[in-house]
């Protein structure tokens, strides 16, 4: 159920509303996890011997004349104008509106259509920010209006930044939804936003466009999460469908990867917990006042997660033996888990707060309560399996890459502290569910 509650302590997730789902039982919970996980597990050792996925070489190619529709000027013409208006719409509320997020859409379209709205985009469609980023169509509007490039850097990006940009832009989109003290006011929503379009443009102007696509955090999530869709791009250009796991493989190991990853599973992780009735209590009564220790909560959980995977990464390299890149190897086999705890969070979130920011930004004076999207149970089950399905794709994408990195005979070993990490996070993701 979606809240709207007065007292500023009573929602501490989500900018507009928070859910709480009855459970299911704890046990059947506990045991179809580790029974899949166990499974899957020792049915990949026996039967997976050699590394099936293909990365950017794989896919069946769509039909030329669909490709060509979906490269037409006019079609990211059309995209980039539909971004651009929706991001003046959502100005205009911002500046014109109530300040009250049942009133106005422009909290819910921050919030929820595009935090959470990303999502299902992604996967259905692939990284569809890149053509709807309001801010990449304002720097070449700015960049030709000046008569300077509208594509390529001016200056050569640093390799070693990667997408550690991307990750502290997650990282401070995440507090200001989980942690500022109210983070649906329009005055917040404004600083915010301004804030971050200006530092975006500015280093837009420094290194070109291609700064967006690993230091703006929508654009790195939107293509983090495209990795698992089944539309893609192969190597040679060709829009193809494809197996999901051929696209997750295809994630280039960059600097920053595995804290964008951490941020997410952190940030959720923590979005799960701030509804503890004990967490609430420590705030409300925290000597350091309730913004500074819910940002300490918020860091903490995210270090949680990254320290759990760089145990896991040294334990795999002492195993397996040496590798260049223990960290950035299987980073991408936590994308799939990042996405079931997104799902299981944010699922009747979205379903029942989209719609209604939909309605409102069509005028609709009064519209209506939300309504559950599903029974408690069904809800619950939902999330559970959401959990244990990104845990086992995990263990999938971890094994295929590991078959091939390691010898045969390290090779199942080396997984085992994979396995154990896939454990813990799924025990501590499903008991931040049932709590």
């Amino acid at each position: 159920m979606v809240l709207h509650p007065t007292d500023p302590f009573a929602v501490l997730a989500h900018g507009i509303g928070s859910q709480h789902d009855l459970p299911i039982s704890p046990f059947y919970a506990f045991a179809g996890a580790f029974a899949a996980l166990f499974v899957s597990f020792l049915a990949l050792g026996l039967l997976w011997s050699t590394s099936r996925f293909r990365g950017e070489r794989s896919g069946l190619a769509l039909p030329a004349g669909l490709q060509r529709v979906a490269d037409a000027p006019a079609t990211r013409t059309a995209l980039r104008g539909l971004g651009l208006a929706a991001a003046l719409a959502v100005l205009l509320h911002l500046l014109l509106g109530p300040d009250d997020p049942a009133h106005n859409p422009a909290p819910g379209a921050v919030y929820v259509l595009l935090w959470v709205g990303l999502v299902p985009a992604s996967l259905l469609l692939g990284p569809v920010w890149r053509l709807l980023n309001p801010l990449r169509t304002l720097h070449r509007l700015l960049s030709r209006a000046l008569r300077r490039r509208g594509s390529g850097p001016d200056r050569p990006l640093p390799a070693r930044l990667g997408q550690w940009p991307a990750a502290a832009g997650l990282f401070g989109f995440t507090w200001l939804e989980l942690v500022a003290p109210d983070p649906a006011s329009t005055t917040t929503l404004l600083i915010a936003l301004a804030t971050y379009a200006t530092t975006q443009l500015l280093l837009a102007a420094r290194f070109g466009e291609r700064w967006f696509d690993d230091g703006d955090a929508f654009e790195a999530y939107s293509a983090l999460l495209a990795r698992l869709s089944p539309l893609g791009r192969r190597s040679d250009g060709r829009l193809v469908l494809r197996n999901p796991f051929h696209g997750l493989d295809a994630t280039p190991e960059r600097p920053g990867l595995v804290a964008t990853v951490c941020v997410l599973l952190g940030s959720t992780a923590y979005d799960g917990f701030s509804d503890n009735p004990s967490w609430i209590n420590a705030l409300q009564t925290s000597p350091l006042g309730r913004t500074p220790a819910a940002t300490l909560g918020l860091l903490a959980s995210i270090a949680l997660v990254a320290t759990l995977y760089c145990l896991c990464a040294a334990a795999t390299r002492l195993v397996s033996g040496p590798h260049p890149g223990p960290l950035t190897a299987f980073a991408h086999s936590l994308v799939p888990i990042a996405l079931g705890y997104l799902i299981a969070h944010y699922f009747s979130l979205l379903v029942v707060e989209g719609p209604r920011t939909v309605s409102m930004a069509l005028g609709t004076d009064n519209a209506p309560e939300p309504a559950p999207p599903l029974g408690p149970g069904a809800l619950s089950a939902l999330q559970v399996i959401a959990v244990v399905t990104g845990h086992v794709l995990g263990v999938v994408a971890a094994h295929d890459r590991s078959v091939r990195l390691f010898p045969p005979a390290k090779a199942v070993a080396g997984q085992l502290p994979l396995l154990a990490l896939m454990i813990t996070y799924t025990v501590g993701g499903l008991s931040l569910l049932l709590n």
